[in-house]
């Protein structure tokens, strides 16, 4: 596991990057997206790139982590709607390349569906991910199997209320979802997980320096051969390791990795 910690402002910049640089070295790339407040501005920052030429997608795949039960891909807080407005409207990716679990369908097919089709895609090339404040990644929540492939989950009340926000207290929220699961998550060739935030460093610090545990699914992460963890300061402020992980970037800089 690498980690990168950099000021708050460049964040999405470096996550561009590395975006940027797999799609240069293999044109039809599969990406796995994540949604959620922390890529939005990962999303923009590719947005603004293709603008500029710098990047295509029109080769790649995308396939995203997760999706509400029981919400149409109309509906203003699925995660189909959140990725049409904040990338795919903006992007020369093709619609019927991008692939979203759906969330009205039959659940138990749909995750077997879902599955296959990563399968038959080639695989994940770059997983972007997101870490809630339990360590959850897509949502698998904690206690979740660490051997677990797409499925349903059911949503925890510290997920459901940091979710609360985005619903109206009149309106429908699911407690249900479908995501990828952990193992479907460590299959992609490679992992990058970005948080920011002192809200998320107790988090993070239990993914990078605690023990290995079905506890903080994010853990996971460690037993991954390329994974990036990058993060701002604030989120990094409980690594105990901080100032090593400081001074391995500053050495992988002098060299120019």
């Amino acid at each position: 596991m690498r980690v990168v910690i950099a000021p708050s402002d460049q964040i999405a910049s470096k996550a561009a990057d590395i975006v940027c640089q797999q799609l240069q070295r293999k044109p039809d790339s599969v990406l796995g997206l994540a949604t959620g407040s922390t890529p939005v501005a990962l999303y923009r920052e590719l947005i603004s790139r293709y603008q500029q030429q710098q990047v295509s997608f029109a080769r790649a795949a995308s396939f995203n982590l997760d999706e509400y039960i029981g919400l149409s891909s109309e509906h203003p807080q699925s995660y189909r709607y959140f990725m049409q407005q904040q990338l795919f409207d903006h992007i020369d990716i093709m619609p019927e390349q991008t692939h979203v679990p759906d969330g009205m369908s039959e659940p138990l097919s749909s995750c077997q569906a879902y599955e296959q089709a990563i399968g038959a895609a080639g695989g994940i090339d770059l997983q972007i991910l997101g870490i809630g404040h339990n360590g959850h990644i897509g949502f698998n929540e904690p206690g979740s199997s660490l051997s677990s492939h797409t499925r349903i989950k059911t949503l925890t009340p510290t997920t459901l209320e940091a979710n609360r926000r985005f619903f109206r207290d009149d309106e429908f929220q699911p407690c249900l979802a479908i995501t990828m699961g952990i193992a479907t998550i460590l299959q992609s060739r490679q992992v990058l997980l970005l948080a920011s935030g002192e809200a998320k460093a107790e988090a993070v610090q239990r993914t990078v320096e605690g023990p290995l545990s079905a506890f903080t699914p994010a853990s996971s992460l460690q037993m991954h051969e390329h994974a990036i963890v990058l993060i701002d300061e604030a989120a990094a402020s409980q690594l105990q390791l901080r100032d090593y992980y400081l001074w391995c970037e500053q050495q992988r800089s002098q060299l120019g990795m």
